[in-house]
């Protein structure tokens, strides 16, 4: 075994990790005078992490620190992003722990998120987690019980960060999203990814939609926009490769119809039935294809063809247009394969591109049963 495999992915920390972080490093500083190199923050579900404090610093009345955050191997947007939180304290008859969002954070527009329209997009998670890194230092330093506690969580850069988000689709405007259910980012977790499906198809149903076009990236969403360009931009989701658990969250929600909107590669792995379509393996999907190519056309030497054939991309360019039956089985199949993953009456409609964003099948339009 090489010494690659033998080397263990590291874990990381979310950005509500860093954000309680760096609240508890501020609050030591207001209530000692001074804030340790690191803090030590309990995860949601059991377990603990010390994290390093960036910077810390007094500003009047307030204390500002930052944290570096850390993905782990499993880097996304806001790996090595800056977390900060401004903590100020007062004396208040009934005392309680404020959080709000700061430069970089953004704010929720639209209904349907874990947290309302009109507040910051800190999530549930990630305040669970900076009340409880409060309470410890309240505790530890054993402050008066009428302490009342003001946090500001900021992200320098998160503004230009969110840009490469999907935040702005689900009404969150302005910055990131502070996220994270149990504060521990495992590599090929794709946690974040997830929940920004979860919570498209969530903001979907809040505006009262009942058909979603599930697309597996940019250039395919383009093209669907094109389409179905009636449609509100809510209605389009990027699912990426979560082929099974996508459809499991649409069916969870309640919707009527989803319409998977894929090029042809895609289209072939999911008509293969894997749940997590990247992890598909290509030789296998192409045995089966060419299975599909000599059962649906009956030649034996387009089926050859299509097993000698180095990606699904070039088998297209095989049938298209010889032999546009395969590719109404693969849409077939997709749907078949689809079902398997749903409950309830959702409706599955299959929709592949060509490479230049044109309908070469429509399940809708179909009238042949295969």
């Amino acid at each position: 075994m090489s010494s690659i495999e033998k080397t263990e992915l590291r874990t990381g920390f979310t950005t509500g990790a860093a954000a309680a972080a760096a609240a508890k490093g501020a609050l030591y500083l207001l209530l000692q005078g001074t804030a340790p190199k690191s803090v030590r923050i309990d995860f949601i579900g059991g377990g603990h992490r010390e994290i390093d404090l960036h910077t810390c610093h007094r500003d009047g009345s307030k204390a500002i620190c930052t944290v570096i955050k850390d993905a782990g191997n499993d880097p996304d947007v806001t790996h090595k992003a800056e977390i900060g939180a401004c903590v100020e304290v007062t004396n208040v008859p009934v005392p309680e722990i404020r959080i709000t969002g700061g430069k970089g954070v953004g704010k929720v527009t639209k209904p349907g998120l874990e947290i309302p329209p009109g507040k910051s997009a800190i999530n549930p998670g990630p305040r669970e987690m900076i009340r409880t890194a409060v309470n410890d230092v309240l505790s530890e330093t054993k402050s008066p019980a009428a302490l009342s506690v003001h946090l500001e969580v900021f992200v320098p850069e998160g503004e230009h960060l969110a840009k490469r988000t999907l935040n702005s689709r689900l009404g969150i405007i302005g910055g990131i999203s502070i996220l994270g259910t149990t504060g521990i980012v495992r590599p090929m977790s794709h946690e974040a990814y997830i929940m920004a499906i979860r919570s498209a198809l969530s903001v979907a149903r809040a505006c009262g939609l009942k058909r979603v076009f599930f697309t597996t990236g940019r250039r395919s969403e383009k093209h669907a926009q094109r389409i179905w360009a009636d449609d509100q931009e809510e209605a389009f989701v990027q699912i990426a490769d979560f082929f099974k658990m996508s459809l499991e969250f649409a069916s969870e929600a309640g919707f009527e119809t989803v319409v998977l909107t894929v090029f042809f590669g895609k289209a072939v792995k999911m008509a293969y039935g894997i749940p997590h379509t990247h992890a598909a393996k290509s030789d296998m999907c192409m045995k089966k294809l060419s299975q599909w190519a000599a059962q649906t056309t009956g030649n034996p030497v387009i089926a050859q063809r299509i097993l000698r054939a180095n990606t699904a991309r070039q088998s297209f360019f095989m049938l298209n247009d010889e032999y546009p039956d395969v590719i109404a089985r693969v849409g077939m199949e997709m749907i078949r394969s689809a079902e398997n993953f749903i409950k309830g009456n959702i409706r599955v409609r299959a929709v592949i591109l060509d490479f230049d964003g044109h309908i070469v099948f429509d399940s809708q339009e179909l009238k042949q049963k295969y």
